[in-house]
């Protein structure tokens, strides 16, 4: 018995590994999210300007 639960930590590794890798992975992927990190850059450019407006109204 003790030697199952000796074998269950790198069973487990092995298993959880094999999911990871497992998932799909193509262009469409990668191009929705390179437009989606674009679309967040921008975003984030257009509250950091806020942010600055903001805080120079209160100076």
């Amino acid at each position: 018995m003790q030697w199952l639960l000796l074998l269950l930590c790198p069973i487990m590794m092995i298993l959880m590994m094999r999911g990871m890798h497992s998932g799909s992975h193509n262009e469409k992927d990668d191009e929705q999210l390179k437009q989606d990190l674009e679309n967040l850059k921008e975003q984030n450019d257009i509250l950091s300007s806020e942010l600055s407006d903001l805080k120079s109204r209160l100076k």
